[in-house]
């Protein structure tokens, strides 16, 4: 199955000026406390990291933990001088990584 991501920016950002990002990505974030029906315990697979990166530059980050409920949503405000490349990336348990871009329009 694939991972998907909804990622919300503004169609135009004024140079210097601060705008919201929106992000969220299609995950269970099971804590591995719970038992399945057959009362097997359930395998812990979080998100572990989220990251948000301009041109390469790191201008976001957030460490995620068990009590984050599934699909989780970030929130952050970025300036930007000129318009580049957005890059977001999620990393957790068993391997899972999901990347997106977004290119972001500055005037």
């Amino acid at each position: 199955m694939a991972t998907r991501a909804v990622i919300t920016l503004p169609a135009g950002v004024k140079a210097g000026e601060a705008f919201e990002v929106r992000a969220t990505v299609a995950h269970a974030m099971e804590t591995g406390y719970r038992s399945s029906d057959a009362g097997t315990r359930l395998q812990r697979d979080l998100v572990r990291r989220f990251e948000c990166r301009l041109d390469g530059e790191l201008v976001f980050a957030a460490d995620l933990f068990a009590a984050v409920s599934a699909n989780p949503y970030l929130a952050f405000w970025l300036r930007a001088a000129a318009s580049g490349e957005l890059s977001f990336a999620w990393r957790g348990d068993n391997g899972f990584e999901h990347r997106e871009t977004r290119a972001l329009s500055v005037a």
